[in-house]
């Protein structure tokens, strides 16, 4: 039997997928996904553009018939009209890229026109040159680009087109879409700047950090950053929801509880609470409802600080009752006791433990018996279970 060839000994490279399969998959790419827009949004944008190119067209053709027979209207006001009425938080869409991208760019075409004879060449210089200007002057719109084409491409006075209809057109169309998208719910004039975030916890991600991912994307994005920014942290927030947001107290708290009634000497109380090594225990009544709470911090708390007596032999003399001490657990409890629903939402927590100043939390059931104890161990176990992904 023939040695093997070093090639049969080599690890086979992956294999690419057919050139059908590639060419299909490049093809799907032309396929757009959908707007994710519902019926009345869909409603209101139509309704919007026809509102807004009408009476841009009207007002415009009676200011025409009294000053001249040029052109009254030019056709990219259509396409503004997409965008001011269809998206109206678009940075492309906000009144000073409208304004001034479609202004700025019909007198770029005017200049090109008066001195590229060509026509082609001066219509591309234009298209080109209105771009650039544009982007720094932050007035990017992208029928300004057809701005600045048209006024090349009517061979008329590109000052007087630039002055009437282009900037006759654009006033008359962001009056009308920042009435309409004011009394249909839409904030136009959209908000583009957001204040700071700060980071509310390990992972949050802050302003700091968007930016550092629009600079590492580095292109034209259809969205406000502060809309963005606002979008990342809805996602975060869904996810972590998604996470544990069907988690409820019944799931996580520990069961069935030690608890005490007010009863209970201090003595006893201790006991089980060494014995049990816990650090907190329900008082409920004879029909085990929760009434109170004792912790250890209570018999820290009433331990004779003054002696100087050891702190074991200060809790000695307090559950042991001498020198007048309290006898009984009812009478050092704290109440009343905050508690939860077993059915809530183990997420309801959170603001209790971290803000709350709370340590432990009895769950009760719907007749508020007592049915366990949640304590921020519990809750962080369960966090770090859900931020590894378990």
């Amino acid at each position: 039997m023939p040695p093997s060839s070093p090639s049969d000994l080599s690890p086979s490279a992956p294999s690419r997928p057919p050139l059908v399969a590639r060419l299909a998959e490049w093809l799907r790419h032309f396929w757009p996904a959908p707007l994710g827009i519902d019926g009345k949004e869909r409603l209101r944008f139509v309704v919007g553009a026809v509102i807004g190119v009408l009476l841009t067209a009207w007002l415009s053709r009676w200011w025409a018939q009294g000053n001249g027979t040029g052109p009254w209207m030019v056709a990219s006001l259509g396409a503004s009209a997409v965008l001011v009425f269809g998206m109206p938080s678009s940075p492309l869409a906000q009144p000073w890229p409208v304004l001034g991208g479609s202004t700025l760019s019909a007198l770029v075409g005017a200049v090109c026109s008066a001195l590229i004879p060509d026509k082609a060449l001066a219509g591309a210089v234009a298209v080109g040159l209105a771009i650039a200007l544009m982007v720094p002057l932050r007035c990017l719109h992208p029928p300004g680009g057809a701005m600045a084409l048209y006024v090349v491409l009517t061979s008329g006075d590109g000052w007087h087109l630039a002055a009437f209809p282009v900037l006759f057109n654009v006033v008359l169309l962001l009056i009308a879409a920042v009435v309409y998208n004011g009394l249909t719910g839409r904030r136009y004039p959209h908000p583009q700047r957001v204040t700071p975030r700060v980071a509310t916890s390990q992972g949050a991600f802050t302003a700091s950090d968007v930016d550092a991912a629009l600079a590492h994307y580095n292109q034209v994005l259809d969205v406000s950053r502060a809309d963005l920014e606002g979008l990342l942290h809805l996602a975060g927030r869904a996810a972590f929801q998604r996470t544990l947001g069907e988690l409820r107290c019944a799931d996580i708290m520990s069961s069935p509880p030690h608890a005490v009634e007010a009863g209970v000497s201090l003595k006893e109380a201790w006991a089980l609470m060494r014995l049990q090594q816990i650090k907190a225990l329900p008082v409920v009544d004879a029909q085990r409802q929760v009434i109170g709470i004792v912790t250890v911090a209570d018999f820290m708390r009433l331990a004779n600080l003054d002696t100087h007596e050891g702190l074991g032999q200060r809790l000695r003399t307090l559950v042991m009752g001498r020198g007048g001490q309290p006898q009984a657990v009812g009478e050092i409890m704290s109440h009343p006791v905050q508690v939860a629903r077993s059915a809530q939402h183990a997420m309801d927590l959170v603001p209790l433990f971290s803000q709350g100043g709370h340590h432990h939390i009895p769950i009760v059931d719907d007749v508020d018996h007592l049915v366990g104890i949640i304590t921020q161990t519990d809750l962080v176990r369960t966090l770090a279970s859900a931020v590894q992904g378990r």
